[in-house]
């Protein structure tokens, strides 16, 4: 019997008979017995920064860039112990700004604020959604050295200090997220995210998973953070139970380099060949959608080596209760899959005209479904699976069968991934 995260709860399942399978699970890290201690003890000691405390202008205005649903990120405990640092330096409440960054997400609730900063901090000060489509509240700061444009939020740009939570852990384009990326994307313009997620970025051999030199998309959000005046970050490195492993904060870039090297003990996993099908487990928060699940889906198929074989099938469980997603990005990434004719010419037309923040999940995607099959299991909206291209499944035995006739026999070799966002499987050469 095997068991995957599916909505807040799990997935379980056997195989039918004659398939057989392995299990690719991130390392084991001992948990942090207290985050709050080991927080606290993270900001005594900042990596190649001073205590927040001299850096902080009594009187001074704060701006802190938190992370927003879609990531796990434990800001309820990060955030209150930044603003204890900030006030007792002298910065009075209404001084500070709690900006969330949701880059072209959906604004968040008021419940979903609680839930990321606690009920009392939500009440005490200014808590915003950033908007990446409002020219009003974004200050432009010109472009980049390889010519991005570059805009961030006017209450981050305007603060003394700025800062930023995140998590650290394999990324689509930045290798590994967190650092400056909160800040550059999170709070970052319109424009700026545009080409950032673009054909040009996302086709460049660079950006790929797990790398974090060399990769053109790192570059431009280092960039665009220091710009904007980043000047502090509170990272977290968190295990596939999403239990805090590490926490470091300081300068941006060095804190988030102490967080890669714990991330890649416990996310990189060996495996030793390519197989028929692989189970990419992903649950909440990221299954709310198919924008955000079916990054579980495009992981494995980015790893250094596709985990599957050309013409395999990625098995999706997703619960997905708001469909493809409510966001401006989110309603982008299902036009261009639910209009396009097949993949292939799906990927001519983004190559060549392309596309609006959020359609980028559209290339992403175009591209492993050119190559490889993906099913979504227990989908409460399986017309949006259909829309995208995808094959909705009832059940995983349902899933299992359709992989079968996909493939063209019974006996399938089976790769499941338990956490596929927290999992980087490296094929090595036996």
């Amino acid at each position: 019997m095997y068991r995957i995260p599916y909505g807040k709860a799990f997935l379980e399942f056997s195989l039918p008979e004659g398939m057989r399978a392995e299990v690719a699970n991130a390392g084991e890290a001992a948990p942090l017995q207290d985050l709050g201690k080991a927080v606290q003890s993270a900001l005594a000691d900042p990596v190649r920064s001073q205590p927040l405390r001299e850096l902080v202008k009594p009187g001074g205005r704060v701006c802190i860039v938190f992370t927003d649903m879609t990531r796990s990120s434990p800001d309820h405990i990060l955030v209150p112990a930044l603003l204890r640092e900030v006030e007792s330096a002298g910065v009075r409440r209404e001084q500070v700004t709690l900006l969330c960054g949701t880059g072209m997400h959906r604004p968040s609730t008021k419940e979903e604020k609680i839930a990321k900063l606690g009920r009392e901090v939500v009440r005490r000060y200014r808590v915003i959604d950033h908007d990446a489509g409002d020219p009003h509240n974004l200050v432009e700061l010109g472009k980049t050295q390889e010519g991005i444009p570059l805009s961030v939020h006017r209450s981050a740009f305007e603060a003394d200090l700025l800062m930023a939570t995140g998590i650290v852990e394999p990324h689509q384009y930045a290798g590994y997220s967190g650092g400056a990326k909160t800040v550059a994307v999170g709070a970052g313009g319109k424009p700026f995210i545009t080409f950032t997620h673009g054909p040009d970025m996302v086709d460049h051999p660079g950006t790929r998973l797990g790398r974090i030199t060399g990769n053109p998309f790192r570059r431009a959000v280092e960039e665009a953070a220091r710009l904007a005046g980043l000047g502090f970050v509170i990272n977290v490195v968190q295990d596939e139970e999403k239990r805090p492993i590490a926490v470091y904060a300081g300068a941006p870039r060095a804190a988030f380099e102490k967080c890669v090297e714990i991330a890649r003990t416990v996310f990189e996993v060996p495996i030793f060949r390519q197989y028929d099908v692989a189970v990419a487990g992903v649950g909440y928060p990221k299954d709310v959608n198919l924008y955000q699940a079916s990054r579980a889906v495009s992981y494995l198929f980015f790893a250094p080596t596709c985990v599957v074989k050309e013409g395999g099938v990625f098995i999706l469980p997703a619960s997905m209760p708001e469909g493809a997603g409510d966001g401006r990005g989110e309603r982008s990434f299902l036009e261009a899959m639910s209009t396009a004719k097949d993949m292939t010419s799906l990927l001519a037309e983004l190559r060549k005209t392309g596309y609006p923040p959020g359609a980028q999940r559209a290339f992403i995607m175009a591209k492993v479904l050119e190559k490889t099959h993906a099913v979504v299991v227990g989908s409460r909206r399986p017309e949006v699976v259909r829309q995208v291209k995808m094959i909705p499944a009832g059940n995983m035995d349902q899933a299992f069968r359709t992989a079968a006739a996909i493939v063209g026999r019974n006996d399938l070799d089976v790769l499941i991934v338990p956490h596929a966002l927290l999992t980087l499987p490296i094929v090595k050469q036996v």
